[in-house]
């Protein structure tokens, strides 16, 4: 075990105190894991678009002050009582859902969705007794979906984290831990789109870019990313989309348009916005008698979704994912293997598109909310 095993850990965190307002590098206290967690070293973390979305609390319930973060790659400090299948020195990814392994979910072969561990945005504690881990002068401050990785080290359910080839390079693999395996799971995984079949992406950030991808891999005939930002089709291109659909340049419902396009719609279509009225075209776009529409994006808790029964009627196939159906113990150390030995044709490097150290972590969130970045890696150790 490591020397400081069992002791509180002083080290620098980024803090929201507020909704909106740039986070806060200060010390805090890390307390010891407690039965089946894990106290890990953060080495490379990353921006998501969810860290974004709460940090605002549009639409969702605001629970501050906070260390957010889940997309990251660590290595273990110490281990609590219980966990006999990490030990310190691991390289691990965590992952915002769970897999503990014994309940019907985990068991099953269909779902990923794990009663104990799955995503919680609402809680801000640990599930073993309810309390924080993180302290400030004796004030607890808030985890964010179980991880928490804009700390230098965090605590975590040992079901949140994935055990990797120590060999994998962390600073390109952290971001298998959320985004990406979120879209390239969603299309590989969940709408399994067949060779020569067509695909149509809502939304061209990170995870439509990696439902893009998966699109590619797969063997799309074309793939049709859709998107208001037309700026993002260049680089979408680099992806594998083949056309790209701007709802404001057409006076119908963009449904209507991509069915015109492709002699009554696509295949397949994964929705990566979040976005009520994406979800609908996304839906309402695939053909009738066999096309598959994935549900992927994070909408506002009091959004809800209306369509047609006909639509589904006439046999169109309406489905949801998080994390890509991906299994975080089981699967992602498999996927990282794939990576590595090229076995997936899967370019983690196209995704990162800038780099900073842990103490301008406040300009990630410039990058993200101009649209300028996919995902900005912050080295913790700089």
């Amino acid at each position: 075990m490591s020397n400081t095993a069992g002791q509180v850990i002083r080290c620098k965190a980024a803090v929201a105190w507020e909704a909106g307002k740039p986070l806060v590098i200060q010390e805090v206290e890390v307390a010891p894991p407690q039965k089946n967690e894990v106290r890990l070293r953060i080495l490379f973390t990353s921006l998501c678009h969810t860290d974004v979305y709460f940090w605002e609390a549009k639409g969702q319930t605001p629970l501050f002050p906070r260390i957010f973060g889940h997309e990251a790659g660590g290595i273990v400090e110490s281990v609590g009582e219980g966990v006999t299948d990490l030990q310190p020195g691991d390289h691990v990814l965590p992952v915002f859902t769970g897999e503990c392994g014994e309940c019907r979910h985990c068991h099953s072969e269909e779902s990923n969705m794990c009663d104990l561990l799955r995503i919680n945005t609402d809680r801000g504690v640990m599930i073993n007794d309810g309390q924080s881990r993180f302290s400030i002068n004796g004030k607890p401050i808030y985890h964010f979906v179980g991880t928490s990785t804009f700390s230098e080290y965090t605590v975590v359910h040992v079901g949140c984290l994935a055990k990797i080839n120590p060999a994998a390079p962390l600073d390109k693999v952290c971001v298998l831990s959320c985004g990406i395996s979120t879209g390239l799971g969603a299309t590989l995984n969940v709408a399994k789109p067949k060779k020569g079949q067509t695909v149509a992406v809502f939304g061209l950030g990170a995870v439509g870019l990696a439902a893009v991808e998966g699109a590619r891999i797969a063997g799309a005939s074309r793939i049709i990313g859709v998107d208001l930002n037309p700026v993002r089709f260049a680089e979408a291109k680099k992806f594998g989309c083949t056309e790209f659909v701007n709802p404001k340049d057409y006076d119908k419902p963009v449904q209507q348009v991509i069915a015109d396009m492709t002699d009554g719609g696509v295949d397949r279509s994964v929705e990566c916005t979040g976005s009520i009225q994406a979800m609908i075209s996304a839906f309402e776009c695939v053909h009738d008698g066999w096309g598959v529409a994935v549900l992927v994006g994070v909408p506002n808790k009091d959004d809800a979704f209306k369509t047609h029964p006909m639509n589904l009627l006439n046999e169109r196939t309406l489905k949801g994912t998080f994390f890509g159906n991906y299994k975080p113990r089981t699967d992602i150390p498999r996927v990282v293997e794939q990576y590595m030995n090229k076995e997936l044709d899967l370019q983690l490097e196209k995704f990162i598109t800038h780099s900073l150290p842990f103490s301008e972590i406040n300009k990630a969130f410039d990058y993200m909310l101009k649209g300028d970045s996919l995902r900005c890696i912050i080295r913790m150790e700089d």
